[in-house]
């Protein structure tokens, strides 16, 4: 250490020089900052306004007072720069670096020793100390500047300055900064002669730009009608004048008006007199009014939802539209309650459905609606549509006859009740025949309705009619009668849907009647739905009937299994099918035939219970129908949940659009299943669709269904799981156990679309139920792998005794086969248990494909037509 020299020192201070440079910077960039921030806030807010065109929108008295301003606040922030600004020393930057080092060795490195400098010992502690200070100035680092001057700026005057010359740069442009003394093309300035400068701003519904009339050279100008032209004239009063033929305007401002503003309605000219001046001829370009039209007649579903096709195009695109419906009075059939004249009705108004996002320049959209109540309903009307474009110009079609579509009622009392719902909506001059003819049609209660208080509710309806035939029918109680009357037929049509056999019998005989009076093919479709579903429920009843029968007398019914004719629910789905392909192909009568045998079978059928012999359903065969049954439902709340997304986007468009689409989405998957059910599917189809919003009979009534209603059944779907998981088989095993992982992750997908619906978060409720689904076939994989690895394990022998062997020689209908070879259970085309997993899972990848709105509209379509057939 005594070693240390002034060498040394010198050596150590030229290392640190770059960190002191830097230092000095910072404290120059302070400086400037702290002292020139006002000179700049100010000049920024200049520069925007005048990039901006502030000075071409007010009084050039107003632009002389905002400079007279600005160049006072020049003035003093450049005199806060003066008074502010101090240049940094070498010395200040010294000193600020060696504050930042630890003792300050740079001081000590400068110092001079002043006292002992002759005693030798003295020195080396000096020099020791000089080395050790030295050490630590190895180690400086530039200092921070502090450009922060909050202090000094409380409002932030600065950062609004920046935004505004950053919307500036955006939104402005350079060049309009010299308009202030350079305005004119050829660059002469305010002090040596008049300048103009103009715009051209289209129609906003147009979407074309704003054109800059200076940059636009003399000629043709082709704008849209409706534009508006300004102009500002600056220089000497009378300098330039302007003079146009293009706005048809009667009361013309004097022609040297330094602000000219008028919309351009026909073909001529622009002319700007004066140095400088330019002309315009003008070339309006026309706004066609839209189109719309009807490309056919309306259709309609089994439940009365009409379906009316049309198109729409404007040159601009097309913004609103709407369908009025009136009654076509000539062509009614005047006879029974419509002899005498109706009551006034105003004209049925609906909204048009147009594309949500998109071009609206032509487009082909369906109206879909459900007018089954409506007094009209099932009468001719006449409809005529109109389109609205941005200008306001609206285009109205001819009145096309039509049939307002309603539901129809194959029951006689509930079709009775309807057309004298029809006479009272006509004219409520009507009561007393209608109570008379209602009176008369209810004479034999016990032989027409299946429940006295079916026949209890048209009484009070008669007497309600007869009273008011008395003392007056006021408007309100028009309709509340007229609604007592509606749900009493729907009721009549539907029947008792409590009674499975009795409400498949209802759907046999309404889907014959159906085909007796040539019903629409949607209308077939419908009904052969509701007959699927009516099948299932009875199956599933007669199933649970059959188990207790077998447990009570287990040899006797083994001893009658032999002869007896049995049905599976395959087999009646194979005849169902059979009846609808008849059906499709136009052979009526064959299908008809079908259906009549169908019905015979169905009253002398004994249910099978598999090949399992009388040991019943095995407990993975119970656990896979279960979970079948829990990913239907997840998929059926997924449909709704979906649907009402759309239906916050476009309520008019989507509510028709997904009530035609209920009952082959899902739903809760009913009538989509052919094999029978547990846990949870032991209710009723027919209770689910009176009270499940998305099944095909209540989808109705789900189009009103709120968050917590979805939320509240997707917290009961979870805790059926949770119920599914605690008797789940294969408990140790590695598929048995994948199989619960799975569902435990459905479980807390479940949770969390439940917390996602109570919080109105429909699109995250979708992407967890989603997640749930998935879970769920992940699990019903793993457990149809275990269910095959049993099988592959059992004991030999097993399926060898004789009620086996005869089980797997017979045919579809139970039959024992004969000598024609003629293939049964266990042929190589017969389905198994992986076969109707399988079959599950492409239904439901199908189903979620079709609910996919990023697919393309024809892939979609596809998927739609695969469901409705499957």
């Amino acid at each position: 250490m005594a070693s240390f020299s002034r060498h040394d020192v010198k050596r150590t201070l030229q290392a640190v020089r770059w960190p002191l440079r830097l230092t000095y910077v910072g404290m120059l960039a302070e400086a400037l900052v702290q002292s020139l921030w006002p000179l700049l806030t100010v000049c920024l807010f200049v520069l925007a306004a005048l990039m901006l065109g502030v000075q071409d929108m007010i009084a050039v008295e107003v632009v002389w007072a905002i400079a007279v301003v600005a160049g006072l606040s020049m003035i003093g922030a450049l005199g806060y720069a003066f008074m502010k600004f101090r240049l940094p020393t070498r010395a200040q930057a010294l000193t600020r670096l060696d504050a930042s080092l630890p003792g300050r060795p740079l001081q000590a490195l400068i110092d001079t020793q002043t006292i002992g400098a002759a005693d030798a010992a003295s020195t080396a502690v000096w020099r020791a100390h000089q080395a050790r200070m030295a050490r630590r100035a190895a180690d400086a680092e530039p200092v921070s500047a502090d450009l922060r001057v909050s202090s000094r700026d409380p409002y932030a005057l600065r950062y609004l300055a920046v935004l505004v010359f950053g919307i500036a740069l955006l939104f402005g442009s350079i060049w309009r900064v010299g308009s202030v003394t350079d305005m004119s093309p050829g660059g002469t300035g305010l002090a040596s002669g008049p300048v103009w400068e103009g715009w051209a701003e289209s129609p906003r519904y147009t979407g074309r730009p704003t054109i800059y009339l200076n940059d636009i050279p003399e000629g043709a100008l082709r704008v849209p009608v409706g534009s508006l032209i300004t102009l500002r004239l600056y220089g000497e009063v009378g300098a330039l004048t302007l003079s146009e033929t293009v706005s048809g305007r009667t009361e013309v401002p004097p022609a040297s008006d330094p602000a000219q503003d008028f919309t351009v309605v026909q073909d001529g000219t622009v002319e700007i007199n004066g140095p400088g001046g330019r002309s315009w001829q003008v070339e309006v370009i026309p706004d066609l009014p839209p189109q719309v039209a009807v490309l056919e007649d309306p259709t309609a579903s089994a439940m009365g939802e009409m379906t009316l096709p049309f198109e729409a195009s404007d040159d601009y695109g097309v913004e609103a539209g709407e369908a009025r419906f009136t009654l076509d009075l000539a062509s009614v059939d005047r006879r029974h309650g419509l002899t005498i004249d109706p009551e006034n009705r105003p004209e049925l108004v609906v909204p048009l459905p147009t594309p949500i996002a998109g071009n609206r320049q032509a487009f082909e959209e369906n109206l879909i609606e459900d007018f089954s109540e409506h007094a009209w309903a099932n009468l001719p009307v006449l409809v005529r549509l109109s389109a609205l474009d941005g200008a306001e110009q609206q285009f109205e079609t001819k009145p096309r006859a039509i049939t307002l579509p309603g539901r129809r009622f194959f029951d006689p009392v509930a079709a009775a009740v309807i057309e004298q719902r029809r006479d009272l909506l006509w004219s409520r001059a009507n009561n007393h025949r209608i109570s008379q003819i209602l009176r008369a049609t209810s004479y034999l209660p016990e032989d027409l309705f299946r429940s006295q208080t079916d026949a209890m509710r048209l009484r009070k309806v008669i007497r309600q009619l007869e009273t008011f035939a008395k003392y007056g029918l006021s408007d309100e109680m028009q309709e509340d009668l007229s609604q007592e009357m509606w749900d009493l037929a729907i009721i009549l049509e539907e029947g008792d849907l409590a009674d499975a056999a009795e409400r498949m019998r209802r759907a046999q005989e309404r889907l014959n009647e159906a085909i007796k009076n040539g019903a629409s093919d949607e209308e077939i479709a419908e009904l052969m739905r509701e007959l699927r579903r009516a099948t299932e429920d009875y199956l599933q009843q007669l199933s649970r009937q059959a188990q207790r029968q077998q447990q009570e007398n287990e040899e006797n019914q083994s001893g009658n299994n032999e002869n007896a004719m049995q049905m599976t629910q395959d087999d009646l789905q194979r005849m169902m099918d059979r009846i609808q392909e008849l059906m499709e192909q136009g052979r009526m009568a064959e299908a008809q035939q079908a259906l009549q045998e169908l019905q015979e079978m169905m009253e002398n059928m004994r249910v099978t219970q598999g090949q399992q012999g009388q040991g019943g359903q095995s407990p993975g065969e119970q656990a896979m129908e279960g979970l079948s049954e829990t990913l239907r439902e997840q998929q059926g709340l997924s449909d709704q949940a979906f649907r009402d997304l759309q239906e916050q986007f476009n309520p008019n468009a989507q509510a028709g659009e997904n009530q035609g689409n209920e009952g082959r989405s899902g739903g809760q998957g009913r009538g989509q299943s052919h094999e029978g059910q547990s846990g949870q599917g032991q209710e009723s189809d027919d209770d689910t669709a009176q009270n499940d919003p998305q099944s095909g009979e209540g989808g109705e009534q789900g189009q009103g269904a709120d968050r917590g209603d979805l939320a509240q059944r997707q917290q009961a779907l979870r805790d059926e799981l949770r119920r599914q998981q605690g008797s789940l088989p294969g408990a140790g095993t590695p598929e048995g156990d994948a199989a619960r992982d799975a569902l435990d992750r459905a479980g807390r997908a479940m949770d969390g679309a439940e917390q996602a619906l109570r919080e109105d978060d429909l699109a995250e409720a979708i992407d967890n139920q989603g997640q749930a689904m998935e879970a769920l076939r992940e699990g019903m994989r793993a457990l149809g792998e275990m269910m095959a690895e049993q099988q592959r394990n059992q004991q030999p022998g097993q399926g060898n005794q004789p009620s086996d062997r005869r089980a797997e020689n017979r045919d579809p209908l139970g039959r024992e086969q004969g000598n024609s070879g003629a293939d049964g259970d266990t042929g190589p085309l017969a389905l198994n248990d992986d076969a109707y997993g399988r079959a599950r899972e492409l239904l439901d990848e199908i189903r979620r494909r079709s609910g996919e709105v990023a697919r393309p509209e024809e892939e979609r379509d596809y998927l739609k037509r695969l469901l409705d057939r499957f």
